[in-house]
């Protein structure tokens, strides 16, 4: 039975996407703070946690539950928005949780990839179209947080990064249609919004090999009119 870890499990997209390869019955491991009841197992991690302590937990019990095996698939979808520029009253702290959102857990998915994905298995990462753009000034952390990303994802495609897979690569969502969203921004142009099944289905033909994806890339999830693209 194939096998994917999701980081990240169980947020929209991360539910979306464990949902999807169950469906195509495979084994799923779930990596958050909470338990996703339709994972086969699931890995928790706290928030008060240091990189290097949760790092190490969450590393070592994955290859407990692989006991052996290696996964043919990772991806990290775990992270948040945050805004704020340097006058913001919340600048730093907003910065800080973003490091831990969408970096810490990045660098985690790679050092869990490194000991416990297959040489030919996938790993992605995701960033963020803006922070590949340019400067962010009114998220000013979430983008730094983002643009790091995009660089975990070049460097981990290089020789000698650590990872023997030759499928490392980013998806730059825009935005997502998840309940939060549409709660918050219920006049927004929502077909302009990246469905969650979208993205999944993405991930699952790459996983599978029923669509091809460039080591290294950073590949941006595009929607007008509720047509999905992948540029």
């Amino acid at each position: 039975m194939p096998s994917i870890i999701v980081y990240g499990g169980c947020g929209a997209l991360g539910s979306a996407i464990i949902k999807m390869f169950k469906r195509q019955a495979w084994q799923v491991l779930s990596i958050d703070f909470n338990i996703n009841m339709e994972a086969d197992d699931n890995v928790t991690v706290s928030n008060e946690q240091s990189l290097v302590h949760q790092g190490t937990k969450v590393t070592e019990d994955i290859g407990d539950l692989l006991n052996g095996a290696k996964a043919d698939a990772l991806v990290c979808v775990a992270g948040g928005w945050q805004g704020g520029n340097a006058a913001s009253k919340n600048f730093l702290s907003n910065a800080e949780l973003s490091l831990k959102q969408s970096v810490h857990t990045s660098l985690i998915a790679a050092s869990i990839a490194a000991r416990h994905l297959k040489p030919s298995g996938l790993l992605v990462l995701t960033g963020a179209v803006p922070a590949a753009q340019g400067g962010t000034p009114g998220m000013i952390g979430y983008g730094m947080a983002k643009a790091a990303v995009h660089h975990i994802v070049a460097s981990l495609a290089m020789d000698g990064s650590g990872i023997d897979s030759p499928r490392v690569v980013g998806i730059l969502p825009v935005t997502l249609d998840t309940p939060a969203n549409r709660s918050a921004m219920p006049n927004a142009d929502h077909t302009s919004w990246t469905p969650l099944t979208d993205v999944a289905d993405l991930l699952y033909k790459w996983a599978t090999n029923q669509s091809s994806c460039e080591n290294g890339r950073l590949y941006s999830l595009v929607t007008k009119n509720s047509v999905t693209s992948v540029e």
